[in-house]
């Protein structure tokens, strides 16, 4: 059995993030998606809550499940028994920092495998920081994020203010 792992911050969580899950849990006999802190960005939301946005948004994924991890990747994937680790692609610039992770990541583990999958082209612009602004200004994220967490989102910047 092939265990993978979908390590990031989703937050927030996209339809980009989704269809990249929902593509892989068709590859793989079983797929984790690995809510880290990413501790070079501020985050909007706890991960407690953006693990429930994934669990709600994956629900008809009967080979999904979502964990909080902390520290390395690599050896969260060890601790699952994990050998695949799934990352995804938008442009090149995502392709440079992601060699140079699956790099350190083969260096702590000659056992882990990276595939990348390519972001489907309706969302390759998609990025975190421009759902927080579109959102700060009230634009429409129905196209870009599951409902859950268009109204989490636009419910948090609000109060904000």
């Amino acid at each position: 059995m092939t265990i993978a792992v979908f390590p990031g911050s989703f937050d927030p969580l996209t339809n980009g993030h989704l269809d990249l899950i929902a593509r892989a849990s068709r590859m793989f006999d079983q797929l984790v998606i690995a809510v880290g802190q990413n501790t070079s960005k501020q985050g909007v939301f706890s991960p407690a809550e953006r693990v429930a946005f994934i669990e709600a948004s994956v629900a008809t994924l009967p080979n999904v499940s979502v964990q909080i991890e902390s520290g390395l990747t690599v050896a969260f994937m060890r601790e699952i028994h994990a050998t695949v680790l799934v990352r995804g692609l938008r442009n090149s610039v995502d392709f440079e920092y992601e060699q140079g992770i699956a790099g350190m990541n083969r260096a702590l583990d000659a056992n882990i495998d990276t595939v990348c999958l390519m972001a489907d082209p309706q969302y390759q612009f998609v990025s975190s920081s421009l759902l927080r602004e579109v959102a700060r200004f009230g634009g429409d994220l129905t196209k870009l994020v599951p409902p859950v967490v268009a109204h989490a989102l636009t419910a948090r910047l609000e109060s904000e203010g």
